[in-house]
């Protein structure tokens, strides 16, 4: 099955930067990373996860599907935006999560982009979760042999794009949701090679990592190497809930605790709790989750400990808040990722 093609686009430059708009919780759809193209390539009519691609295969024998359905989700909480020296020799793809090393196998049989160097193209990287923060783009030296373990010495020093703050387009926590900008591909590039996408946010350390296998050989962004479903409908990678209940209260403030349930019958790697505080209150203190704060907005990601969670099992994370009154709400917005 073909997926969309890279769009030609007057060129910008290869340094951009984007007005409004925030960057994403997710990964490279165009050109596709190995999780979001093995996604594609074993997801079926049912919305069980059955790998044809054999370098799908083999990801899903070494770590199982649960990394399918969190194709999302390869993030390092304590990346601050660091590469070489920080994410080991041989573990690029995965950016040294452990849940995603199925995703570093050298092969060179996993699914492929077909690309023109140095045209300019649409990238696009899905969006779901919308943080701030910047994108560099690598790509691997020439003579690179994907069969080969990738290194930090298979990269060229440095990127060849920096996007700052790409816009959105499309509803956050959608497949279809994304971040797109126009820019250049290295000139002079033939063959196989890596590009190799790290995602850095600028309201945390939280860091993504990704390897998009493709080759230049004058094509346009047509995909190869994966299995079409059958089935156009794409069913989300899980669901989950949170229900929030107070645990104590005192004059100008209460504490809380909110439990995060996996409600689907699929594994997930993480979750993510969203809502919006009563006017005058603010967090003073919370434990067993990254949160970040937008005036009365609050996101709660998971802690490093507590994301992975089975069909059916739960986490709890707690709260203290400042301000007079209370809270309400018994059940919170919840998403997988």
């Amino acid at each position: 099955m073909l997926l969309a093609l890279l769009t030609t686009l007057p060129a910008l430059g290869l340094v951009l930067a984007a007005g409004g708009g925030a960057a994403a919780h997710g990964t490279p759809m165009k050109p596709g990373s190995r999780t979001f193209l093995c996604r594609q390539d074993g997801l079926t009519d049912t919305g069980e996860i059955k790998p044809v691609n054999p370098a799908c295969r083999a990801a899903q024998q070494a770590g199982g599907t649960t990394p399918f359905y969190n194709w999302f989700s390869v993030l390092r909480s304590d990346g601050a935006g660091r590469t070489r020296g920080f994410v080991p020799d041989g573990a690029l793809c995965s950016g040294g999560n452990p849940d995603f090393t199925g995703f570093d196998l050298p092969r060179d049989d996993w699914p492929l982009t077909h690309l023109t160097s140095g045209a300019t193209v649409d990238f696009a990287y899905n969006a779901w979760a919308a943080h701030p923060g910047w994108f560099r783009v690598y790509v691997t030296k020439d003579g690179f042999d994907p069969t080969r373990t990738l290194t930090w010495d298979d990269m060229e020093e440095q990127p060849f794009l920096t996007v700052d703050h790409p816009p959105l387009h499309g509803t956050p926590g959608t497949v279809e949701a994304n971040y797109s900008w126009s820019g250049t591909l290295p000139a002079d590039k033939s063959g196989r090679h890596i590009i190799y996408m790290v995602w850095q946010r600028s309201d945390s350390a939280e860091t993504f990592y990704s390897c998009s296998d493709v080759v230049f050989d004058g094509g346009n962004g047509e995909v190869t190497g994966i299995h079409d479903p059958g089935n156009p409908t794409e069913p989300p990678p899980g669901t989950c809930s949170a229900t929030r209940r107070t645990t104590n209260t005192w004059s100008g403030g209460y504490q809380a605790e909110v439990t995060v349930t996996n409600t689907a019958d699929v594994p997930m790697l993480g979750w993510m709790v969203d809502w919006t505080l009563p006017d005058g209150q603010s967090v003073a203190g919370l434990w067993n989750g990254n949160a970040t704060y937008d005036g009365q907005d609050v996101m709660v990601h998971n802690a490093d400990w507590n994301g992975a969670l089975a069909p059916g099992a739960g986490a709890t994370f707690g709260y203290v808040v400042s301000g007079s009154g209370d809270d309400p709400s018994t059940s919170l917005p919840c998403r997988v990722g």
